[in-house]
């Protein structure tokens, strides 16, 4: 099935009582160069959290914001994408219909989806929601982010293509074993076996398992 895209690149700016960020994107047509890195374009402030070979795209399903406007119906207006900082919108496409591994075709690209976004603070000053990232993670409406298995030319006018499923776990499904179960061994290891699964969040589901303790995200979505 191929599904429509809309593309999103932003530049980093300044947020007053926060760190700078490039969430505030806007819309291009025609034509881009996508790298292993992201599209051409395309900043992030903080590349230790945000970007990378494997979060080189955000993804956000677009029929989530009508949900959210019914949320804040005081700021409605506000959710529309591009607001979640996303560089890929579509209709149809949603964190239950995409798995972890999930291969698309996208003009000359190959992109793989690596892991559920995992909401931060900054989404907390971006809408002047004091626990916005909070509200996202616990709703499951997060999106995703993916690698880029081969660089090319995309396009607006191209469509994403799947052409291959590795695994047998939802990017809903991760997030719900990452964010929202208590301490659960078995499920850390079906995650694991996920091929295709971010190294970032193979490394906390191997912590969890040696450890036995679910880490503090407080900071991720509070700020320090």
């Amino acid at each position: 099935m191929r599904h429509a895209v809309e593309v999103f690149t932003g530049t980093i700016r300044d947020y007053a009582g926060s760190r700078p960020s490039a969430i505030g994107k806007v819309q291009v047509d025609g034509e881009l160069k996508l790298t292993e890195l992201g599209l051409e374009g395309d900043e992030q402030a903080e590349k230790k959290i945000h970007g990378g070979p494997e979060r080189a795209l955000c993804h956000y399903p677009r029929e989530h914001y009508a949900e959210w406007a019914r949320e804040f119906p005081e700021l409605a207006e506000q959710f529309c994408a591009p607001a979640f900082g996303e560089n890929l919108s579509t209709v149809g496409m949603t964190e239950e219909s995409v798995y972890i591994g999930d291969i698309y075709r996208w003009g000359e690209a190959l992109i793989q989806v690596t892991q559920p976004r995992s909401p931060c603070f900054k989404l907390n000053f971006h809408f002047n929601i004091s626990d916005m990232s909070s509200q996202m993670q616990a709703s499951g409406k997060v999106g995703w982010l993916y690698r880029v298995v081969a660089a090319g030319n995309v396009s607006s006018d191209a469509p994403l293509e799947l052409v291959s499923r590795v695994s047998d776990i939802s990017v809903r499904e991760a997030a719900a074993i990452a964010w929202h179960m208590p301490f659960d061994d078995e499920q850390y290891h079906r995650l694991l076996s996920a091929a295709g699964l971010s190294t970032s969040w193979t490394r906390t589901m191997q912590k969890r398992r040696l450890s036995g303790v679910i880490e503090d995200n407080s900071r991720r979505l509070w700020g320090a």
